[in-house]
């Protein structure tokens, strides 16, 4: 009869075994009412051992949250091909995915919490904003945007933020209308802001030429006009 062996772990691939964990449980409870205890057993070793690789629950806490603001702000990344619509739908629907995923460490990612420093939170938060505010550039193709370009993208950044926290109090609104919601908020801002500069009705229209008729942002310029109507 053969026994089995556990293998044994380096000092970094058992690192990215904790905070793989440690985000498996933040995923469904805040950090804060996670334990080392419960990270250790989930991880199949001694609570000593966690110690031996982070030296106490705020660094493995960072280093979790930290992956966690590496993988949103991931999800702004999209070919630049097509409609710009439907891309920012597709960036929607990757972001309302984390938020799905992770509610309890999104919650904790985007309003802090006792366990970290403000500081080290408010730079994790900042990262994924300038990722996201660059990727939306990026596809405006947009290099050195007018100053209610940067209003508006940053604006509507903030928006999708709070959006999706009230959403997971309570999940009242379906997902996939909030995601149309804020592809919506994002054209109707862009528009809002063109009819009163000229710098921001050069980046508006090469958007609406490119815009099918079946796309998100034709859709909410019908509705407009037929509730004006």
């Amino acid at each position: 009869m053969t026994t089995g062996v556990r293998r044994r772990m380096g000092v970094d691939e058992r690192r990215q075994q904790l905070i793989r964990v440690a985000l498996e449980l933040f995923s469904r409870r805040s950090p804060d009412d996670v334990s080392i205890d419960e990270i250790a057993a989930a991880a199949g070793i001694s609570r000593p051992l966690v110690y031996h690789y982070f030296p106490g629950k705020l660094s493995l806490y960072e280093a979790a949250l930290k992956r966690a603001s590496e993988d949103l702000a991931g999800r702004f990344a999209e070919p630049h091909e097509g409609p710009l619509g439907a891309r920012l739908l597709r960036v929607m629907r990757r972001y309302f995915d984390f938020v799905d995923e992770h509610g309890p460490g999104f919650s904790a990612l985007m309003r802090g919490g006792p366990a970290v420093g403000s500081s080290t939170t408010n730079a994790l938060i900042d990262s994924v904003r300038q990722a996201a505010y660059e990727h939306i550039l990026a596809h405006l193709r947009v290099t050195d945007p007018p100053a209610r370009l940067e209003l508006v993208i940053r604006s509507w950044i903030s928006l999708a933020e709070s959006t999706a926290l009230i959403w997971l109090d309570g999940r009242r609104i379906a997902r996939a209308e909030l995601e149309i919601q804020l592809v919506h908020d994002f054209a109707a801002l862009t528009a809002v802001s063109a009819a009163f500069d000229d710098e921001m009705r050069a980046v508006l229209r090469p958007i609406l030429q490119d815009e099918p008729a079946d796309g998100p942002f034709s859709d909410l310029a019908a509705r407009l006009i037929a509730l004006a109507s």
